[in-house]
């Protein structure tokens, strides 16, 4: 990685982006110059919301960050970043089993892209307990999800909900 370009990146579903994902992002954006949120287009996992959806949420949310661009990708994370010049990649974590599944997962990269290192960011006290697929569930039965995910991802889930309901 060339020192006078920080460039990272932090992958992810991000269905739904919650307001944990924000606040790695948003942290991670601090400490490098440019930083690619990478939306995971994994046709092989059942996702709410489509690939374009949960981008255009990010971007809409992330806007005012110059040096965040979101982008959507289909294929091994090492690969965008050896695409697109990523020395690194965060990973945020919330507890100890989070990181024994992303520690074996960064050292699968390493193997992959020995160039890439891996930063683990523990999330943040306030959003410890918060995971997409728990949001879902609750959405899905009509619960507040207002305080866990930003205000344009309730609207997007609340639309969403009905579609399927009906």
């Amino acid at each position: 990685m060339n020192r006078k370009e920080r460039i990272a990146m932090l992958p992810g579903s991000f269905d739904p982006p919650t307001n944990g994902h924000i606040d790695i992002i948003e942290r991670s954006s601090h400490l490098f110059e440019k930083l690619f949120v990478v939306v995971a287009d994994n046709v092989q996992k059942q996702c709410l919301f489509t690939a374009d959806e949960r981008m255009d949420m990010l971007k809409e949310i992330l806007k005012d960050h110059e040096n965040i661009e979101v982008v959507s990708y289909r294929g091994l994370v090492v690969d965008f970043a050896r695409e697109h010049g990523v020395g690194v990649m965060v990973r945020g974590v919330r507890a100890l089993v989070d990181f024994g599944y992303e520690f074996e997962l960064a050292m699968t990269n390493k193997q992959l892209n020995p160039d890439l290192e891996v930063l683990f960011m523990p999330t943040s006290p306030k959003y410890f307990q918060l995971r997409s697929s728990a949001i879902k569930e609750m959405a899905a039965y009509g619960a507040d999800i207002s305080p866990m995910v930003p205000p344009l991802v309730v609207q997007m889930m609340r639309n969403r909900i009905k579609l399927l309901t009906l």
